[in-house]
């Protein structure tokens, strides 16, 4: 009789606790699903511009330059690393040949750094943005300080002028954000280093002078001649004084034995 009670009072616990569980079940809160984050957007792409220069065309001198000087890492990091760019003016083999006077062998380490960073400006420019650039004045470039370039855009032909020397745009080698390397036919001299002068047109080599020098044989030869015929002109004169004084004496001699004779 105890163990029937004991099973009912069970059960009916059971009974009771059952609701309560699966209240507390049912009022769990269902799992959040996490929102994706957006993947970031994809950067620029690395511009190797070594690699650009070579096998773009003839700048080849341009690029030995970059790499001489280590140059080419202060491009790399312009391009880059920086959020403006760069804009390159490469010059062709044959413009670097055509460089004889001033020629860049006679600078220092220090001024051909400065004419090599001359060639670039730290800012991405496309070929439409060099109009607003001709109303703005003298534009710095790499070099930094005085080293500046005026541009014009005379319709659509980009003209350069250091000051010193004076180039144009020929051709766009590669222009995409953030690099922009442009074709030059001349080497950009700053007037910082080189003057304030373009250099003058050669003049023309004189006239040939067709007389004899003071020293050639014919030129002694000459004088030898007219120094002898001033002396035989001279001994000359002489003999025919020296003749016509004893012509006198004899003449006298025989008009004064005359005389005596008939005195």
């Amino acid at each position: 009789m105890e163990f029937s009670g004991i099973f009912m009072i069970s059960c009916s616990v059971m009974l009771l606790c059952s609701p309560l569980a699966y209240g507390q079940v049912s009022s769990r809160p269902a799992a959040m699903t996490p929102t994706p984050t957006p993947a970031p957007a994809p950067g620029p792409a690395y511009v190797n511009l070594a690699y650009l220069l070579s096998v773009a065309g003839p700048y080849r001198t341009f690029l030995n330059y970059l790499e001489s000087t280590k140059l080419i890492d202060t491009f790399q990091n312009q391009a880059n690393n920086s959020d403006l760019g760069i804009t390159i003016f490469a010059p062709k083999d044959d413009a670097f040949k055509a460089l004889k006077k001033p020629s860049l062998s006679d600078l220092s380490d220090d001024q051909l750094k400065s004419v090599i960073l001359f060639h670039a400006l730290p800012k991405y420019y496309a070929l439409a943005d060099f109009n607003d650039l001709s109303s703005k004045g003298p534009v710095s470039t790499l070099a930094g300080g005085q080293y500046t370039l005026d541009f014009t855009d005379d319709s659509g032909t980009v003209r350069l002028d250091s000051g010193w020397s004076k180039t144009k745009v020929t051709s766009a080698v590669h222009s995409t954000d953030p690099v922009a390397i442009y074709q030059v036919n001349k080497v950009l001299l700053p007037e910082a280093i080189f003057g304030t002068n373009i250099p003058p047109t050669p003049a023309p080599a004189p006239a040939i002078d067709i007389s004899p020098a003071a020293d050639t044989p014919s030129a002694a030869k000459s004088k030898e001649n007219s120094s002898s015929s001033k002396s035989d002109s001279s001994s000359s004169s002489a003999c025919r004084i020296m003749n016509s004084d004893i012509w006198t004496q004899m003449v006298s001699a025989v008009v004064g034995g005359w005389m005596v004779m008939f005195l």
